[in-house]
């Protein structure tokens, strides 16, 4: 079984995969997913077991992953009988041949809205050795509005902080293109279904403030900053042209960008391993609108070109990623 949630001990909350994963790679926090204690995110259930019953995670610590990531059940994992999250069926997707649950499926729990701002954390002070075994969990009362007890799909949690969920949600459904119109989501003070939300960049200058994305040509190291070029083209007809005519487009990495991001050993890692990989990737990302500019030719520096360009200001809000099917 999996879980959109997970109660964390340590933390005295609940959280997404997708938080934990943020929190991983989070080079100002102390976490570790591998030493934390995940529990069911239902208050009553998880109170009428002790602090040995508990979830695990799958693909919680992989900077480059394919595999939809989430929490499940270990083998001695136990729930009360009237436990929600017990009571949901598999995803069909998610069920072997033999009625086995597998780690192959969509991601079903679509965030209503992206939050621009950090979700923050505060650590609980540690137990004393052994405590842990010895007291049951005492959850704190948990508002609705912050983290809602919604396991199915209509009623997922309704907001994320973590740009890779809604990107996991419109990469994993892709094929489900009804689903994707169905679903909302809202980025600041736009809402839109998700199949709008997310715009290819060849189709930028239709609006603005969307989530842009498309399969990536060339990754440029320039050893402290770095230039994704995109397969794509922008077809644009500029005042003194009589038609329209195909425009690179790319997006630029700056060093003090990546210096100073509280992900960048976990960042450097994922933008290495994709141009060493060879494989299909695509870039997604939020809070710029590449706009033509000139730039002096290298063989000619007194001669200009146009090209579609932006300055990422967030790599929180850009993700560089395998997406097996968006080519379909």
């Amino acid at each position: 079984m999996k879980f959109d949630l997970a109660y964390c001990r340590n933390l005295d909350d609940k959280l997404s995969i997708y938080d934990v994963r943020d929190l991983n790679f989070d080079e100002t926090m102390e976490f570790d997913s591998a030493k934390e204690h995940f529990q069911c995110p239902n208050d009553n259930c998880r109170v009428a077991f002790d602090a040995a019953n508990v979830l695990t995670t799958f693909n919680a610590k992989n900077v480059n992953y394919v595999r939809t990531p989430h929490f499940k059940n270990t083998p001695s994992t136990r729930h009360v009988a009237d436990c929600p999250y017990v009571s949901l069926k598999a995803s069909a997707t998610g069920v072997d041949a033999d009625g086995a649950e597998t780690d192959d499926s969509c991601e079903e729990h679509f965030p209503s809205e992206l939050l621009l701002t950090r979700r923050q954390y505060v650590r609980q002070p540690s137990n004393p050795a052994g405590a842990a075994d010895e007291v049951r969990d005492i959850p704190k009362t948990v508002s609705a509005d912050n983290h809602p007890e919604h396991p199915s799909r209509e009623t997922a949690p309704d907001k994320t902080s973590v740009f890779a969920h809604p990107v996991e949600c419109f990469v994993s459904n892709f094929e489900d293109k009804e689903l994707l119109k169905r679903m909302p989501l809202k980025i600041g003070e736009h809402t839109a279904p998700y199949g709008s939300l997310f715009k290819k960049i060849e189709y930028l200058q239709d609006n603005k403030g969307l989530i842009y994305w498309g399969k990536i040509k060339e990754i440029k190291d320039y050893t402290q900053s770095f230039r994704i070029d995109f397969e794509q083209k922008v077809w644009f007809k500029q005042a003194d042209e009589a038609k329209k005519k195909p425009y690179s487009v790319n997006v630029y990495l700056s060093k003090k960008l990546i210096d100073n991001y509280r992900k960048r050993k976990a960042f450097l890692e994922e933008i290495k391993h994709a141009i060493e990989s060879g494989k299909d990737l695509y870039c997604f990302f939020y809070g710029v609108t590449p706009e033509l500019k000139q730039v002096p030719s290298k063989k000619n520096p007194e001669q200009t070109f146009g090209v579609f360009s932006a300055n990422i200001e967030n790599l929180d809000h850009f993700i560089v990623r395998e997406a097996p099917g968006l080519d379909s």
